[in-house]
């Protein structure tokens, strides 16, 4: 059973809701795409489809359209880390799904640091129409939750 509660995702997914919102009433038309980030070594394609790969750190957002804000859904996202010992394995590899209103949730452990690396999520992030992006969450040391949207450029 997760240890993370179900109105804390609200709260984080109200949050991201409630970005939106605000860009939208300044008359903001778009939104900073995500900075990306280098892949590393040790991503492996066709993670499988699960949504929770630990406990007690949740990382949730929304996947959005740079030009205007909107969400997408449906868009696929891979992520991967080390797992407790600071090794990465199968365990610690997920693929999700935006839902309709392009929300993402994941409940995990935070990723430990290792070597030189700070603590870290890999993430790949691919929707129809748009680039591929690849980026890292870093989380606050200490943090049990986070919101990290996910924002994409248009295919060119």
């Amino acid at each position: 059973m997760s240890t993370l509660s179900n109105a804390s995702a609200k709260i984080f997914l109200s949050a991201a809701a409630l970005f939106i919102f605000a860009a939208r009433a300044s008359g903001a038309t778009g939104c900073p795409p995500t900075e990306p980030d280098e892949v590393g070594p040790f991503y492996r394609p066709n993670a499988p489809v699960r949504s929770q790969i630990g406990d007690g750190y949740l990382l949730a957002g929304t996947v959005l359209s740079s030009p205007d804000c909107t969400p997408i859904p449906q868009a696929r996202i891979e992520v991967w880390q080390a797992g407790p010992a600071g090794r990465y394995d199968d365990a610690h590899r997920a693929t999700l799904f935006s839902d309709e209103k392009g929300r993402y949730r994941l409940e995990t452990h935070f990723p430990p640091a290792y070597r030189t690396r700070p603590p870290h999520i890999h993430i790949l992030v691919e929707a129809p129409g748009f680039q591929r992006l690849i980026t890292q969450h870093y989380p606050k040391k200490g943090a049990k939750q986070a919101t990290f949207a996910l924002v994409l450029v248009p295919a060119r």
